[in-house]
């Protein structure tokens, strides 16, 4: 098969990008795909392949994302990712974006976590530079993150893997996450503790797992272990499940700034009962065309 791809990355999570309004690629031959191009030294090399399509019939939205890990497993929602869909379907003119006096267009992008709205950001030469996306309201219940702890929701709660005990809460923000307070992100050995957390029997859906260390209540740096990915630069909703543990728990105000290794995200959550905000930056690396 023969493709031209756009290689995008957000913070340094990185996507080999597909049009699906100019190539037709069906979903289920995408996890193989997804295998082949993420490969970093025998493919493009990323963290998976998103295609971003028409959205389905009667779904209210601009374009949609579909997205697949580097390991071929579907993900239900990428926050790095979908900001780079905005920026490609705006820069690209896939869709007819509408915009204020001040230049930001705003879209909706069908995701498997349901439509979500965004705003775009553009810079001096027109082209969208950073994307505030409405990521929705954070799921807590223990059934439907999922997580089988013993309670409803799983806020500063035990688990000990590979020889280590810390404490952990749950998030999903359409798919799951586990998030950890450290006192020094560096020092945790994530490379190791990472897969092992990801597919502990607690998360039948295997989880994203995060480490963090706050400096104050509005700043703290996080590294991650992305399900399907292994480390990466940056995750979009982690960014976003970390502030709310961060909440949940008592240590961060309702806007923080945080640091990835991949740069800064702007998360905000300004209601207990309300979405969460991220605004971060969207970058288009280089297009080309793939035989595989």
């Amino acid at each position: 098969m023969k493709f031209a791809f756009t290689k995008m990355h957000g913070l340094g999570n990185d996507y080999v990008y597909v049009n699906c309004f100019d190539v037709a690629m069906s979903a289920d031959d995408a996890p193989a795909i997804s295998r082949v191009v993420s490969d970093r030294h025998r493919g493009i090399g990323s963290d998976g392949l998103i295609l971003i399509a028409p959205p389905e019939a009667n779904v209210l939205a601009d374009v949609r994302m579909i997205m697949f890990n580097a390991d071929g497993s579907r993900g239900e929602m990428c926050g790095n990712g979908v900001r780079c869909v905005a920026k490609y379907a705006i820069d690209h003119e896939l869709c007819p974006a509408t915009g204020d006096a001040e230049g930001r267009r705003t879209i909706r992008v069908q995701t498997d976590r349901g439509v979500l709205s965004l705003v775009a950001f553009p810079g001096e030469d027109g082209r969208i530079e950073r994307v505030r996306v409405d990521m929705g309201t954070p799921i807590l219940t223990c059934a439907d993150i999922p997580v089988t702890f013993d309670f409803k929701r799983c806020i500063d709660a035990p688990l000990k893997v590979g020889g280590v005990t810390m404490s952990i809460t749950c998030v999903s923000m359409g798919n799951p996450h586990a998030v950890t307070f450290v006192d020094d992100v560096s020092a945790f050995d994530l490379e190791r503790i990472g897969p092992l957390v990801e597919r502990h029997a607690m998360f039948p859906n295997r989880v994203n797992f995060h480490v963090v260390q706050t400096a104050d209540r509005s700043e703290a740096t996080m590294r991650t272990w992305e399900r399907g990915s292994g480390i990466t630069l940056a995750c979009g909703t982690g960014a976003c499940a970390v502030h709310v543990a961060g909440v949940l728990e008592d240590r961060f105000d309702r806007s923080t700034l945080l640091h990835l290794p991949g740069g800064d995200l702007e998360i905000a959550w300004p209601e207990a009962d309300g979405s969460v905000f991220m605004t971060g930056p969207a970058a288009e690396v280089f297009s080309g065309i793939v035989e595989i």
